[in-house]
């Protein structure tokens, strides 16, 4: 299949595709809003998902699915009905919408608009090669070929095991103000643990790269940047020791570390917590919460990004939204019926895992701008602490935004240069107040491009983070006593 021949066609592919008429979706959303509902919308999509795995030199599995379905949601003021199918037929999704109307029921029904077909500004993840062109046997040697060039690397490597997945994802959206859209969304994630053997001592460690692209994701470049990511943090962790914790400043590095932004603040950014005052930034829009060098973004339109959305899952199309603009927090993330409540226009995060979710506020790819200091010269303003490089599992209060996070490969930091490798600690704090003691920000921003998926609320959700290197005055480091 040419994904140019299909892509091209929009709405009328679309609607051929999954066998409705605009008609058909009248009826649904008349349906929908029978009861009182003030708006309704429809969410149709076919999910094909491909994975093949790796492990003692040769490929050991393979699996493959099809999700496939439709949606209704019924908003009536602050009630949300919710009703899905598997079976598209018109009879189905009458009913789905009358189970939604009932649990979403206002004063007096509305009519649907007239359809408007959008037109959207832009593609960020344009498709050369449709995974649908792409059999499994042309997979194989992929993998096969990154297997090989990890033990080339090292003599050390004892065992690798690799992962490559693909997603396609159609989808069609139409709602009772008239918008209706067709967003074709491919993924792909290449993944490889490294295990390594010396003097009796096993270590291992990882990488991965994970890029909203078609079949042209498969290069010999990508095999030997993440053959090279995965040895080289794997050969490290046999020099690292485990320092002696306590209060110390932290040189986050650049990249990798935004997933601390991501979990330890970014939920507390997310409008649905604050509209419920969970965050503990619901009484601080447009107040200042760190230093004004600072400015956090969440982005929908970073070309080929894990997190980008051309539009999002309720219609709005992906956007830059800056949180934090000069250490001031000048917006939150909406989606439709956050920013309802707080008088503003969405901001493109209304996402939901599949046709049978809701859409919720939800980040996208969030990131911590470039500011002006050179990495060397961070460092070489701390007496004593650490740089963590590369954080693994973590835990995180939404409400408080207390976190411990897993550091998996980092260094001393000993009279302004770093020292010995380390590895295995925890880092502690407050993500607020960690973001209030960022005193200062390197200019060698990073984006992690990894496998990043967020969880919340059941849902889950593909992301992506990344930042420059920062010094955070001081968090508790759980290591040796």
């Amino acid at each position: 299949m040419s994904i140019n021949r299909r892509e091209e066609t929009g709405i009328a592919f679309a609607m051929n595709y999954f066998q409705v008429s605009d008609e058909d979706l009248r009826k649904v959303l008349a349906a929908a809003l029978e009861k009182g509902g003030d708006y309704a919308d429809l969410f149709f999509e076919h999910t094909y998902r491909n994975s093949i795995g790796l492990q003692d030199g040769a490929v050991n599995r393979a699996s493959s699915n099809i999700d496939f379905g439709m949606g209704v949601r019924v908003l009536a003021g602050d009630q949300t009905g919710y009703a899905y199918v598997e079976n598209i037929t018109l009879d189905e999704m009458l009913r789905a919408a009358r189970t939604a109307a009932r649990i979403a029921s206002g004063a007096a029904g509305k009519t649907p608009a007239n359809l408007t077909e959008r037109t959207r500004a832009h593609n960020f993840y344009a498709v050369r090669t449709s995974w649908d062109e792409i059999a499994i046997n042309d997979k194989m040697p992929f993998l096969q070929r990154l297997n090989d060039r990890i033990f080339e690397k090292d003599p050390r490597v004892t065992k690798v095991m690799a992962s490559l997945g693909d997603t396609t994802s159609r989808i069609l959206f139409r709602d009772s103000e008239g918008q209706m859209y067709y967003d074709y969304r491919p993924m792909a994630t290449l993944s490889a643990v490294c295990i390594m053997e010396e003097n009796g001592r096993i270590e291992n460690s990882y990488a991965a790269r994970a890029f909203r692209m078609g079949a042209e994701f498969l290069t010999d470049g990508l095999i030997d940047e993440v053959a090279q990511e995965a040895v080289d943090k794997t050969a490290i962790l046999f020099q690292a020791i485990k320092p002696k914790g306590g209060e110390m400043p932290v040189v986050m590095g650049a990249g990798g570390s935004g997933i601390l932004l991501h979990e330890a603040i970014g939920h507390a950014f997310e409008a649905d917590f604050n509209r419920k005052n969970i965050s503990i930034f619901s009484d601080q829009l447009h107040k200042r919460v760190c230093d004004a060098r600072i400015n956090v973004v969440d982005d929908g339109t970073i070309p080929f990004n894990r997190g980008s959305v051309n539009i999002d899952d309720e219609g709005t199309e992906g956007q830059k939204t800056y949180i934090v603009r000069e250490g001031v927090l000048t917006s939150y993330l909406h989606d439709r019926i956050s920013a309802r409540h707080y008088g503003v226009a969405p901001t493109g995060n209304g996402r939901r895992e599949s046709f049978r979710q809701t859409p919720i506020p939800r980040m996208r790819a969030t990131y911590m701008e470039a500011g002006d200091v050179d990495e060397a010269d961070i460092i070489s303003t701390v007496k004593r602490g650490i740089y963590a490089a590369n954080f693994t599992n973590g835990q995180v209060q939404i409400g408080a935004g207390d976190f411990t996070f897993f550091v998996k490969n980092g260094y001393l930091i000993e009279d302004g240069k770093l020292t010995q490798p380390i590895k295995d600690i925890n880092i502690i704090g407050n993500g607020p107040k960690a973001l209030a003691d960022i005193t200062l920000v390197g200019n060698n921003y990073q984006m992690d491009n990894g496998t990043w998926t967020c969880g919340k609320d059941g849902q889950s959700c593909p992301v992506t983070c990344g930042m420059p290197s920062v010094l955070v005055r001081k968090l508790t480091v759980g290591g040796e006593n």
